[in-house]
């Protein structure tokens, strides 16, 4: 197997390296964004869950980024939401704040126990611009 082509954004490769996972890898044109939760920089959850999510999606945009890529690139949305009955509405209505406008990608949403004392965790598929080379 050919060696990864991870992409890692500014700052935040050692949390990465502490956890042994990579933040996203381009692959056949696309790039596969690990999941991507409301972290601060010593890797600790943002007690608020709206702030949490408006965290989520700023680590995600800085993986998006160092690829090249904005959430216009996107095709692909999985979220995870603890307690959804609980913390669906109100982490959904910062959505649209990241989002941009229609089309938009495909979703799917999965209600969780347990997110490693995180309530929210988006993770996405885009399209690498161009010719998908880093």
């Amino acid at each position: 197997m050919a060696k990864r082509d991870v992409v890692f954004p500014p700052g935040r490769q050692a949390l990465y390296e502490k956890n042994r996972y990579s933040p996203a890898v381009r692959a056949n044109g696309f790039l596969f964004v690990s999941g991507q939760v409301g972290s601060r920089e010593d890797g600790s959850p943002e007690p608020d869950l709206e702030a949490q999510v408006r965290l989520a999606f700023k680590n995600l945009n800085a993986v998006l980024g160092a690829a090249g890529c904005t959430f216009d690139d996107v095709v692909d949305v999985t979220v995870f939401i603890v307690d959804p009955e609980e913390n669906f509405e109100k982490a959904w209505k910062i959505v649209p704040e990241f989002w941009g406008d229609a089309p938009h990608p495909t979703l799917t949403g999965i209600g969780v126990t347990w997110l490693y004392g995180f309530k929210f965790e988006i993770k996405v598929i885009a399209k690498l611009p161009g010719n998908g080379e880093g």
